[in-house]
């Protein structure tokens, strides 16, 4: 049993060794680098498809050339309205779409993080709401590389380029439309507000990190990253959230993110237009968490 147990050990520490996440550092020159895309408002071939109840779907081609579907929904015909929507943008977690921010249910799977109830929230508040599909998500699924396998192999075989990819891509498509809201007379864009659960409250955070256009921060249970996905932490954008309005939800037995790495993530966001709401449980907050969102808008 000893000489198993020793050869188990060995085993382990050679795999860490050759395939084990390892932490990097990465300046903040080369990281703002990375997030940097091409402003092509103008150029923006915006395909609108309306829907009933004020909503449009939204298809376009990214900077570079990857499609990307989403949907907007205002509170009231844009038409007819006195002056500019102000808007919430709101990402969805890891192996979600943008369908979450919109319908109680999915192909018959409830959706357990309630993001369609900040959506109905926001709308009641007058706000438009848009969300869109991250890379390799809903619409976006890649199958010959699907999300399973990248992050088999982000854990098991220590590849993170492809998930620090997928992330940033899709920071970068987030910005490439904040670029074609400021050219839309019914959005108000200095009124843009950035919400986002699990890995959307990741790129929440990076989005706000990185944009001043984004005046304000829900962040959802994110996940908790450091320095060996330092390209995607938004530990090492939290600079850029200063002077903006940002909450931080979190479970205190989240199975993604321990209690003291919240508090520290908390602590290191800059200003004191901030709040840290906890909650017992894990990952998947209760329902009621919604109904303490009001003051944020």
């Amino acid at each position: 049993m000893a000489s198993l147990l020793g050869l188990a050990a060995v085993a382990a520490a050679l795999w860490w060794a050759l395939f084990g996440l390892k932490p990097y550092t990465i300046t903040d020159e080369a990281l703002r680098a990375r997030y940097a895309y091409s402003a092509t408002a103008a150029g923006l071939a915006m395909q609108q498809t309306a829907e009933p109840g004020h909503a449009q779907v939204l298809r376009f081609k990214s900077f570079d050339g990857s499609e990307v579907e989403g949907r907007i929904v205002y509170p009231g015909d844009p038409a007819t309205a006195q002056r500019p929507f102000p808007l919430l943008v709101g990402l969805h977690g890891m192996g979600r779409s943008h369908v979450r921010w919109w319908q109680g249910e999915f192909k018959q799977r409830p959706t357990v993080e309630h993001t369609h109830r900040i959506t109905a929230l926001a709308l009641q508040r007058g706000y438009a709401v848009l969300a869109l599909d991250a890379r390799n998500h809903g619409a976006r699924k890649n199958p010959e590389y699907p999300l399973q396998d990248l992050m088999q192999d982000l854990h098991y075989w220590g590849k993170r380029d492809p998930y620090e990819q997928m992330i940033i891509d899709t920071v970068r498509d987030y910005r490439l439309l904040l670029d074609w809201v400021q050219t839309q007379p019914q959005l108000d864009a200095g009124q843009i507000r950035v919400a986002g659960y699990s890995m959307g409250a990741q790129m929440a955070l990076l989005i706000g990190g990185l944009d001043p256009r984004v005046m304000a921060v829900l962040a959802i249970v994110p996940p908790h990253l450091d320095n060996k996905v330092a390209a995607a932490a938004p530990r090492n954008l939290l600079a850029g959230l200063a002077g903006k309005k940002v909450w931080l939800l979190s479970a205190d037995d989240d199975e993604h993110s321990a209690r003291a790495d919240n508090a520290a993530l908390f602590e290191a966001i800059p200003g004191q237009d901030k709040q840290h709401l906890r909650f017992a449980g894990g990952h998947l907050l209760p329902a009621g968490y919604v109904d303490r969102l009001a003051p944020w808008f």
